[in-house]
């Protein structure tokens, strides 16, 4: 690469860096594995985030301290977002703290459990769609309004490899959750596209050092699976936060509807 071309990187990169300087950010499940690495990334570009967490209140309110020693506004909120209320008292305690929202980030998911079709209850099947779904689609509804306040906003959701590909046996579920992201995405762009919010989506593959794969992947099928990555690795937080950070920095950008693949080539579509 010519010094031109690595001066002309460094300077988009920081231009981008600027643009979430002082921005107003939720993350949900910001304060464990990939959300952990969204929201130290956006702290560290000069951002005030608001952490919803679940069950890691020690992880979040580590991250509220950071933030606020580098003189940003931060809060850590609990809530299960699957509940309508709890994610309307998310956004209404955000918007209180902060006092307005750039950016939103659907970070929230989970596998739960591997189950093949043979062992599928409704209630299992329901409970996956909730947490991964429903729950985006709640707070993302109580979001719009406030995003709508921008001349542009943002919003990045989080898909996964599995929603293409169709996952692992027993990620049924699951991965149909994440694919009806990937089209829950497309359409929401459309739809809040007018009002200047762009919608975009990351997939990432084997993202490994977090509590998903340490819970749900053996150390047999995630080496087999990184056997199979071209770049022969497999992937981190870090790699998923920086993609974050770049669609969610296009707030004001020619980019909507889009899902950008973090798997190290080993699928496209």
């Amino acid at each position: 690469m010519y010094k031109d071309e690595q001066l002309f990187l460094y300077r988009n990169n920081m231009k981008n860096d600027n643009k979430l300087k002082g921005k107003n950010i939720l993350i949900t499940a910001g304060a464990q594995g990939i959300g952990e690495s969204i929201t130290r990334h956006f702290i560290d570009r000069g951002a005030n985030v608001a952490v919803h967490y679940f069950s890691s209140a020690d992880t979040a309110n580590q991250l509220t301290e950071y933030a606020t020693g580098k003189g940003q506004k931060a809060i850590a909120i609990s809530g299960d977002l699957t509940k309508e209320a709890d994610a309307n008292a998310l956004v209404e305690k955000t918007v209180k703290a902060l006092g307005s929202l750039d950016i939103l980030i659907n970070n929230a998911g989970s596998l739960v459990a591997r189950k093949m079709l043979s062992e599928m209850e409704a209630e299992f099947w329901h409970k996956v769609m909730d947490i991964n779904l429903t729950s985006m689609m709640f707070v993302t509804r109580a979001a719009a309004p406030f995003l709508a306040k921008n001349e542009n906003s943002s919003i990045v959701n989080l898909a996964s490899l599995a929603g293409r590909k169709g996952g692992h046996p027993g990620s049924l579920a699951y991965s149909t959750s994440k694919g009806a992201i990937l089209t829950f995405t497309r359409a929401l762009s459309t739809e809040l596209g007018p009002q200047g919010t762009r919608v975009n989506a990351v997939a990432p593959g084997l993202i490994l050092g977090t509590s998903f794969h340490n819970t749900h992947t053996t150390k047999e099928s995630a080496a087999a699976t990184t056997a199979g990555i071209p770049i022969q690795r497999a992937g981190n937080a870090d790699d998923v936060a920086r993609a974050v950070l770049f669609l969610a920095s296009e707030y004001d950008g020619f980019i909507t509807g889009a899902t950008l693949d973090i798997n190290g080539g080993v699928y496209n579509m």
